[in-house]
Formats: C-alpha cells, sequence, structure tokens
C-alpha cells in the first residue's frame, strides 16, 4: 500500500522546494568531501588508490542521512552499526571534538579491518549529529600479514576494539594510539591512515557546522525530517511498484577454509505493501573458517540487492533502510556469534546479491544479470622490505576484479569490481613502486566467459613475483569449485584458480583460503573467475563472436564448439554458411 503525501500542519515549518533539495545535496557534499580528504590523505594504496573507505552522517536521533558513495558494501553496515556503537559507548560521554573507534563484529561491526571512527557534530553547545568514517585498514595485527587467512576465531584475526575514545577535544589520545599502533605490523601506513580519518571527521565538522549557521540548526533539523519522511515515501513508491509475492533461490560457497564442505545460502525476498522482507533461514550454520558474516554484513548487501531495483534518484538514508526487514538466524553463516571468525565474511555476504537476483530474475529478467564474481577476493601479502633504506615490515592487501554476469542486451563486464563491491584496481606502477613485489602477469583470461548470447565477463590473471625476500602471502577467496551461474539458457562461468610456482617445479594449485610462505624464485598466480551467460550462446550474433575471437577473449575452437560459429581466421570474416550449419537443428549441440 502506497501512502499518500500529507499536507503540513499550520505549526510546522514550510518547505520551500528548492531549499530542500540544496540543504539535501549539500549534506551529501559534505560527505563526499569527507571522503575525498580521506583518499588524499591516506597512506596505504588500499585507501588512497583502491578507494577501500566509507562516510557517512547521521543526525541526533543517530538516524542515517546522508553517505558517500565510495563503497557501496560498507553503507548499509554503517547505517546499523554507528547507532549501536555510540549508545553502546554512552552518548552523555561525547563532547565537542572527540571521536570514538571501533572495529568490533560483535558491536554491531563488520571485520577487523573495518575501522570506524565515530565524531559527534556540536553547533556551538548543541548536539547536531554524528559523523562516521570507515576505512579498511592494510593490518590490524593477528595471525598473518594483512590480517586474512584461514583463521578459526576472531581472536586470531586481530586487534579488537570494542569502542574507545581516540580523540578528545579535538587531539589525538596518545595512549590509545600508542596501544592500537604496537599491535599493528605496517606501523607507517596505519598511523597515516587514521590521522586522516580523524582529519577526514575534523573536515565533516566544518562543512555541517558552516551549514547550520547559515541556515539555523532548528530550520536545518527540519529539513532533515522532511528529507527522511520523503524517502520513506518514495521508497514504499518504489517497492509497490515491483512484483509482490515471495521469491526464492539457493547457492554455495566452496568451503569455510578449513573443512571441504561447501556452505549453502538459502534466500527467500517478499515484497509486499511497501516493505521488503529479507529470509536467510536455511542458510547453513557458522563455520569453523573465517566464511562468517555478521548481522550487519548480511544487512548491507540486501540493502544493496533494493537498491538496485528502485529508482537511482531515490535518496538513501533511514527513509530507505526502514523499508528493510531480515530474518537471519543467529549461529548462521548470515549472522555470526561471537568468537567466530568473521575475516571473510564480505566473500560471504556479497554472495547474497547473486543468490537475490536469481531469485528474482523469472520476475524482472531485464532487471537482472546472471551470476557473477560474487567475491572479494582477497590477496594479502607482508614482510620486511629488503629495498635499501626500507629496512621495515610492510603490508599490502588488494582485492581482484572478475566478470560479471550477462544481462538483457548487454554482455557482462570484463574484469570488475562490481555489485556492492566498488574498489579500484591497484596500479601496476603504484603496486612496484611501494612494495617489493613484481607482477609479472596482469592480462583478462581467455575462454573464462560464461557463454551466451550475451555473453559474461572475463576473469582476471596476476601473478607476484618477490624479489629478495620471503613474504607470508594469504589468499581469501572463493569460486574454485562453484562457478557463477548463468542465466535463461546461458552457461556458467569459468572457474578461478590460485597457484603458486616457479622456473623449476612447475606450477601447484592452491586452496582458495590458505597462508603460505613464498620461496625465494617463486611467484604467485590469482586467476579469478568469468561471469555467467544471459541466453543461449548459440543465439549470440557471430558478429560479437568474431570480434571476441580477433581481440583474444574466446579461442577459436570455443566459438564453434559452444557458440556454433565459424571463422576464417585468415580473412577475419565469419563463415556463414558454416555458422548456419553448425546452428541448424540437426545438427546435435
Amino acid at each position: 500500500m502506497v501512502t499518500n503525501v500529507v499536507a503540513p500542519s499550520p505549526t510546522r515549518l514550510r518547505v520551500d522546494p528548492i531549499r530542500f533539495e540544496v540543504i539535501r545535496n549539500s549534506l551529501i557534499s559534505a560527505v563526499d568531501e569527507m571522503g575525498v580528504a580521506l583518499q588524499r590523505s591516506s597512506y596505504s594504496s588500499n585507501i588512497k588508490t583502491r578507494g577501500d573507505f566509507s562516510c557517512i552522517f547521521f543526525d541526533r536521533k543517530l538516524r542515517a542521512v546522508a553517505q558517500a558513495f565510495t563503497q557501496p558494501i560498507h553503507l548499509g553496515g554503517l547505517a546499523r552499526m554507528v547507532p549501536i556503537v555510540v549508545k553502546r559507548y554512552g552518548l552523555e560521554k561525547l563532547g565537542p571534538g572527540d571521536g570514538i573507534l571501533s572495529n568490533d563484529p560483535f558491536l554491531g561491526g563488520v571485520h577487523l579491518n573495518d575501522v570506524t571512527l565515530i565524531s559527534p557534530v556540536y553547533c556551538g553547545s548543541e548536539l547536531f549529529g554524528y559523523l562516521a568514517s570507515l576505512a579498511h585498514h592494510v593490518d590490524v595485527g593477528g595471525g598473518a600479514p594483512a590480517s586474512i587467512g584461514a583463521f578459526r576465531e576472531t581472536y586470531q584475526e586481530g586487534l579488537t576494539v570494542p569502542a574507545v575514545k581516540l580523540v578528545k577535544g579535538g587531539a589525538l589520545d596518545d595512549d590509545v594510539f600508542r596501544f592500537f599502533m604496537a599491535n599493528v605490523r605496517a606501523k607507517r601506513e596505519t598511523a597515516g591512515d587514521l590521522r586522516a580519518q580523524v582529519a577526514a571527521n575534523k573536515l565533516g565538522h566544518r562543512r555541517l557546522e558552516s551549514l547550520a549557521s547559515k541556515y539555523g540548526s532548528e530550520a536545518l533539523n527540519h529539513y532533515i525530517d522532511e528529507l527522511l519522511d520523503y524517502t520513506e515515501r518514495r521508497t514504499w513508491q518504489e517497492i509497490a511498484k515491483l512484483p509482490q509475492g515471495t521469491f526464492q533461490s539457493e547457492g554455495f560457497l566452496d568451503d569455510d577454509g578449513v573443512t571441504d564442505e561447501p556452505i549453502r545460502l538459502c534466500g527467500r525476498l517478499t515484497i509486499d505493501q511497501g516493505k521488503a522482507l529479507f529470509d536467510l533461514t536455511g542458510t547453513s550454520g557458522q563455520g569453523s573458517g573465517p566464511m562468517n558474516s555478521t548481522l550487519s554484513q548480511t544487512f548491507s548487501s540486501c540493502a544493496y540487492v533494493l537498491r538496485c531495483l528502485v529508482d537511482p534518484d531515490l535518496p538513501v538514508n533511514a527513509g530507505f533502510y526502514d523499508a528493510i526487514n531480515l530474518v537471519a538466524p543467529e549461529g548462521t553463516v548470515a549472522n555470526a556469534l561471537h568468537p567466530a571468525a568473521v575475516v571473510g565474511g564480505w566473500e560471504v555476504s556479497v554472495r547474497w546479491v547473486d543468490i537475490f537476483l536469481q531469485a528474482l530474475a523469472p520476475a524482472l529478467p531485464d532487471k537482472v544479470c546472471a551470476g557473477g564474481k560474487s567475491m572479494m577476493c582477497h590477496a594479502g601479502f607482508g614482510g620486511f622490505d629488503p629495498r635499501p633504506q626500507r629496512d621495515h615490515y610492510y603490508c599490502f592487501l588488494e582485492c581482484l576484479a572478475g566478470g560479471y554476469g550477462g544481462r538483457l542486451g548487454k554482455d557482462g563486464p570484463d574484469a570488475v569490481q562490481a555489485y556492492s563491491q566498488n574498489t579500484e584496481n591497484a596500479p601496476v606502477e603504484d603496486v612496484e613502486l611501494n612494495y617489493p613485489v613484481r607482477i609479472l602477469r596482469y592480462e583478462l583470461v581467455a575462454d573464462s566467459e560464461g557463454p551466451g548470447k550475451f555473453r559474461g565477463g572475463l576473469g582476471l590473471r596476476r601473478d607476484y613475483l618477490f624479489p629478495g625476500h620471503e613474504p607470508t602471502f594469504s589468499i581469501l577467496a572463493d569460486r574454485l569449485k562453484v562457478p557463477a551461474p548463468g542465466l535463461f539458457g546461458g552457461l556458467a562461468g569459468g572457474l578461478a584458480y590460485y597457484g603458486r610456482g616457479d622456473s623449476q617445479n612447475g606450477e601447484q594449485p592452491l586452496r582458495s583460503k590458505t597462508t603460505f610462505t613464498v620461496p625465494h624464485g617463486s611467484y604467485v598466480s590469482m586467476q579469478t573467475c568469468g561471469g555467467g551467460g544471459y541466453g543461449p550462446p548459440s543465439e549470440r550474433d557471430p558478429a560479437l563472436v568474431l570480434k571476441d575471437v580477433v581481440e583474444g577473449k574466446v579461442s577459436l575452437d570455443r566459438a564453434r564448439e559452444i557458440y556454433r560459429v565459424a571463422i576464417d581466421m585468415d580473412s577475419g570474416k565469419v563463415i556463414v554458411e558454416e555458422t548456419a550449419r553448425l546452428r541448424s537443428p540437426r545438427v546435435p549441440e
């Protein structure tokens, strides 16, 4: 049911539509500017180059108001986490210039690497709201460099910060800062990134203080109320346009990194009367490895799915999030309980996007795509930098791109980090300049696409060599056993591959969740999966198949055997008569 807009009562302030839009966009600009400041002043490649961070503003009632859209997967989690942390810490303990730090997965948080700084915003003596910046720190201690690996409990994953005051009256608390730094390996990068978060929050405070000074805090709070009400009404209207009913699907992750048992994910989405209910009952119980998601991580992916289905112009704030109901039984991989290992929680969380898009495919075939990479695909390594005058412990972390699913009218993108993951490529030049590593190969994986009328995207290959030292390397990924599924007759994408090798002994495959020492002269190869195809591959335009073959994305044999297209490479043309014969119903597939 869609509610009608109620006319304001005479006692309420009038809403000027132009001022409404100016204030709405000014709030977004403030957090966007926070994000720019954080990225430009950070030290680690993971933040300054790959953009693995997010910023958000809450009003004084702890309602999410404005978000900087850097990492979509963080934002639903932040909207849930920040109110929990502030209330647990105690609103009365926070004053002007303060900032509390937290990364506790079981205090509304996500995994330990994602460290959040929350600062109250005061206009004079009046509390106006809260700002939060979340950054994925390259190391927070624990059992391996970059704090990722096949750990069995959260205590092995790094330092847990429940909620402590890092900033007091505008200055860093030296005791807390030194305590945090004593537990991490990459001290230079971590110190710089923490200070960048402090600076970003201070900048956001100045922008909001200026905005409140311009319009007055009473008027600004009134417009925030109107913005949230407006978003709620529009969200109901958008959900009412979607197919009503219950849609369900399931999928599997390879394993939990400790056992070889697959992880089952069950998703049921009910759309009814302006609300969306995500029910994950039937999902596997939390495992003994790191492939467990917190409730905030799971909520974030469900919010992303709904966001994909509504008008792109719809604001995302508490008015949007309130339309989402989530049932995630405690003690499952969708809502893990302490002390479960959760560093792989985003690997689990992002897979829900595939599950729910598959469920909605029959009802919304023009809005959804086939299965994609649907994992973060973490690669992390570290050790002592052997380069002259660089004798310090370094850590590096990145998430690798992969193929995404084909959709109606378009192929899936090659080698991207899409869905709720929005991190960028770490350029070879940046990596080799700042870390003791050489990238031997960086290329698309041919024939990794899921064949279809609209093919899936290709996976990515990245090979690492480590001159002069033996670092510790961790892989935290998936898609080694379970490929990205196709839709409507499209075929599954190619599987991922992870390996280690050298010039003398060749290459040996590795598990998708593992930590090991890289011997001198050895390299590590990360090859991500392809996306699923959409529609039967025999219906693909032969000209597009030819283009893929010429570009080296699809082999000549694959073009003939799967797409049923005959190509003469000497002339660079499709053999029309032979292609017609191959695609004839009389010729068996």
